[in-house]
């Protein structure tokens, strides 16, 4: 694809504008690590949602919806969607619990829930397991999406794509800390959005595709439009939508969707100004998650259907792209784009791309950095050293995730092995804030079975000769296997010391019956009480559910030119609104 000056240009401006808000931010984020890595912890909960939701706006997310809907349709977007019952449960219940919590990062909780040395050991770990080998796995796919908009879009190589993008985002990112990431995140999420609605009305008006009739009537594309699929076909419904909704949004862990909150969402939580901003940032991140953004990417999608109906045609019409499979075809329909909207669209991605990248080296950082560095290294380390090391530790987490990106081949592939890599894995992350039983042991033990059984499963088990499973039975395997091994773990070693669980409860004060022996523990005349209603915030969990995924499937109906379904799914995005607008105060 061919790129004239005035593309040439909006992506310079792009660049420079990026580099001028870390520059900008430099002084106050290198003050103290605090500023740092939580921006003071004094930003609102606008700017940290749309920082949530730009940060899972990454380049390979158009790639990975473009995979799921050529291979399965519109309802295999429920591999993803089901997590929106995560982020509500995170929304409604324990957004407050980690703004009160007050610690640097997530990983600092374990020394404030546990006790003894295996509290000190998980958290020293995680800070390598996830801060560096995870997180590298996950920027790597981000990189790969890099790699292949680069070849299909500019023609260049992976190897100069990830060079470019790497030193750009390393640059911005380790001068300005969190404050300038929370910044270029607005900025870049406003691109990004602009690019990709522009891009999927101009694609679906080209001729080769004849606008959203012709679209949704051709036969490449007439049977991949249901939201639910086939009920009469387990091997459709059963992967695609009973094993998201009933077991996998509450028992995988899985980055920007943890059960519970974590990662980088929790460190935007702990850096807003009080628990109400945390709230509130939550409930953004997944209304605009869920429910603004899918529809241009799945548009896209099934025109390329129509463009480009199998690999063999995107081979012939890209002879030179890197490492094609389904996924490329998001690209390659990008390269129809007409002069100065190829370059908007170009640097929307490198936006969406250079978010999601530098929201993970600060959060790696700050493990490096505070888990790790701080605790155990040099624990009189100054906010000088600790900023210091940020810095180089952004440099090198950016170096690895460049390497390992090039022997990657497609999105899907890593999504299915982050999920099965987690399995299990997420009710440890519910439970642990509501019941007392749950120790470091706990999650030791879920943390290496889990891997365990993902490494066995997705490289051992095919060699065996045994009969092929298919990727929902390998979940529910790591699944069954983790919970009953971490649930024996748990009932066969010593709880948390009784000292560290009363000061936990003092200061986090969950509530909930999980709690009652702490409770019963506690020195006459402390006081006890819960902080909130845990059934009603599971309520509104249900409903703020219920009512993003009707916003979500009132525009497809609309799309779809369907008046009543429309009409249905505002009435019900109308009523629970409605509840929590009345309810907002209990929030």
């Amino acid at each position: 694809m061919q790129l004239g000056t005035l593309d040439w240009s909006i992506i310079a401006a792009f660049f420079i504008v990026s580099l001028a808000i870390g520059l900008w931010t430099s002084r106050k984020s290198g003050e103290s690590s605090k500023e740092f890595f939580l921006s003071g912890r004094n930003m609102p909960w606008w700017l940290l949602g749309v920082s949530m939701v730009a940060t899972t706006f990454s380049a390979d997310t158009p790639n990975l919806v473009t995979d799921i809907v050529r291979k399965q349709g519109v309802a295999g977007n429920w591999a993803w969607w089901a997590f929106l019952l995560t982020g509500m449960l995170t929304v409604f219940v324990y957004a407050r619990l980690w703004r009160r919590s007050g610690v640097m990062t997530d990983l600092e909780f374990y020394e404030m829930r546990y006790s003894g040395a295996p509290a000190r050991f998980l958290r020293g770990f995680r800070a390598i397991y996830l801060g560096v080998f995870f997180n590298v796995m996950i920027m790597a796919t981000v990189c790969l999406a890099g790699i292949k908009i680069g070849s299909v879009m500019l023609g260049i190589s992976a190897e100069t794509t990830v060079i470019l993008v790497g030193v750009i985002t390393v640059a911005y990112s380790a001068l300005g800390g969190l404050r300038g990431i929370v910044i270029t995140d607005f900025v870049q999420f406003g691109l990004a959005m602009i690019g990709a609605f522009w891009a999927a009305i101009y694609i679906v008006g080209l001729p080769e595709v004849g606008g959203l009739d012709q679209l949704f009537t051709h036969p490449n594309v007439s049977d991949k439009l249901n939201f639910i699929p086939d009920m009469s076909d387990p091997e459709m419904y059963i992967p695609l939508l009973v094993i998201p909704l009933a077991v996998q949004w509450w028992n995988v862990w899985y980055p920007g969707s943890e059960p519970g909150g974590g990662g980088y969402i929790a460190q935007r939580m702990l850096a807003a100004k009080n628990e109400r901003h945390a709230v509130g940032a939550t409930f953004l991140y997944n209304a605009f998650h869920y429910a603004l953004r899918p529809w241009p990417w799945i548009l896209i999608a099934l025109a390329s259907l129509i463009v480009f109906p199998d690999l063999d045609s995107i081979r012939t019409a890209f002879p030179g792209a890197d490492k094609i499979d389904d996924d490329l075809a998001y690209s390659a329909m990008l390269t129809y784009l007409s002069p100065g909207l190829k370059g908007l669209v170009v640097a929307s991605l490198i936006a969406a791309l250079m978010s999601t990248l530098s929201t993970h080296l600060n959060w790696g950082a700050s493990y490096v950095v505070n888990d790790y560095y701080k605790r155990f290294r040099k624990p009189d380390a100054t906010e000088k050293d600790m900023v210091n090391v940020g810095r180089i530790s952004t440099v090198a987490l950016m170096v690895l995730a460049a390497l390992f990106a090039l022997v990657l081949n497609n999105a899907l592939e890593a999504f299915n092995i982050l999920l099965q890599i987690g399995a299990g894995t997420g009710l440890i992350f519910i439970l642990r804030w509501f019941w007392w039983r749950i120790n470091a042991y706990t999650e030791i033990a879920g943390m290496f079975i889990s891997f365990a059984v993902a490494i066995f499963m997705n490289f051992a088990y095919p060699s065996l000769g045994l009969p092929e499973l298919e990727s929902w039975q390998v979940l529910l395997i790591g699944i069954g296997l983790t919970t009953v091994g971490w649930l024996v773990v748990t009932f066969m070693t010593r709880p948390t010391d009784e000292a560290t669980l009363i000061s936990f409860y003092q200061k986090i004060k969950p509530g909930g019956p999980g709690w009652d022996p702490v409770i019963a523990a506690m020195p006459a005349g402390t006081t006890a009480t819960g902080n909130g209603n845990l059934a009603f915030g599971i309520l509104a969990m249900l409903l703020g559910a219920m009512t993003i995924y009707s916003v979500l499937f009132a525009t497809g109906f609309y799309l779809y030119g369907n008046l009543t379904g429309t009409i249905v799914s505002l009435a019900i995005t109308a009523i629970g609104s409605i509840f929590l607008w009345m309810n907002r105060s209990r929030f």
